[in-house]
């Protein structure tokens, strides 16, 4: 999200649960337990639902975002998993730090991942990272993957290094500006977007996110309110290049793709391929655009499930089946 255009879905809601689902209203009613973990000098939020012991599953957010991304998707596992969603440093309610490194956020997932729990448990915990949340969990693979039960990216743009350094260029402008201060909620959620932008059916879902994405500040002439991610948070960072972590995982690995999601193009999606060990899942899903934990929220619990399910089954008989191989 940034202050370009308006979103017009947000303009007059005052209710974020109005016209929202079932499911959606029991997922937010399982409030998680909120905290912070001490990472690499900097607090981390953390959000934790489900029993210390049970198997552990870390949900990590992209560019921008916020562990609340994660808290309509992780109830439906909080049952059966030990689950925890973080925000990243620089992002929600994260501490800030002069400088962010690619080093810096891995070590903030494996030390959330302990703290919170997630290795209590006998069967080793699953990573799942959405968009830039995946970085770091395609680099959990190949440096931690033996502590680890599986990965899953959902569509995490694996760039050549051309596409990359294009779009870091176009972004500067927007991602180098201090956030706008607007005097009230209302004014403030005008300005909200999805970025990548894109269509958004699941109007609910957007504001949501929107009214979590926002801080109540002072200013010399009252209260407003702000962004609640760190608009230097790209300044002086180094962009790793995931296609050598992507090619060596060492515990199994799946992908998830929005099916409508223009991110990535055919030729990002077929050198992605040719990196992939044989046998990875690539798994669209059907009409969701880039945001999938927004668009197709259901849908993805739903392959989450499955890929959960079938890694557990290969790992308690020991078959090597697609979703295990490149453990060794």
């Amino acid at each position: 999200m940034n202050d370009s255009a308006p979103h017009p879905s947000l303009r007059t809601r005052s209710d974020f649960l109005s016209g929202a689902p079932d499911w959606f209203e029991k997922a937010l009613a399982e409030a998680p337990e909120r905290g912070f973990v001490e990472a690499a000098g900097a607090r981390i939020e953390t959000l934790t639902w489900g029993e210390r012991g049970k198997p552990g599953l870390l949900f990590l957010h992209g560019n921008g975002a916020h562990a609340d991304w994660w808290s309509f998707i992780a109830p439906f596992f909080s049952k059966h998993y030990r689950c925890a969603a973080l925000s990243w440093s620089g992002m929600g309610g994260s501490d800030r730090r002069e400088r962010y490194s690619f080093d810096i956020f891995l070590q903030e997932a494996m030390t959330v991942a302990g703290e919170t729990g997630l290795f209590d448990s006998a069967a080793k915990p699953v990573f799942i990272g959405h968009s830039f949340g995946g970085f770091p969990v395609i680099e959990a693979a190949a440096r931690h993957g033996e502590r680890l039960g599986g990965v899953i990216t959902v569509d995490t743009p694996i760039f050549s290094n051309e596409r990359r350094r294009e779009r870091r260029e176009k972004g500067a402008a927007w991602e180098m500006r201090p956030h706008k201060i607007y005097p009230t909620l209302e004014a403030a959620l005008q300005r909200f977007r999805l970025v990548p932008a894109q269509p958004c059916e699941n109007l609910f879902i957007a504001d949501f996110i929107a009214r979590t994405s926002l801080t109540k500040v002072q200013t010399p002439e009252g209260s407003g309110w702000t962004w609640r991610f760190d608009p230097f948070l790209w300044r002086d960072y180094e962009w790793e290049d995931p296609a050598p972590a992507l090619s060596a995982p060492k515990c199994p690995l799946a992908i998830l793709l929005g099916a409508r999601s223009t991110l990535m193009q055919a030729g990002d999606i077929e050198r992605m391929r040719r990196l992939l060990p044989s046998g990875t899942p690539v798994i669209e899903i059907p009409e969701a655009y880039h945001h999938v934990p927004i668009d197709q929220p259901l849908a993805l619990v739903a392959v989450i499930r499955v890929l959960l399910g079938g890694w557990a089954s290969a790992s308690t008989s020991g078959v090597n089946t697609p979703m295990n191989r490149g453990l060794t």
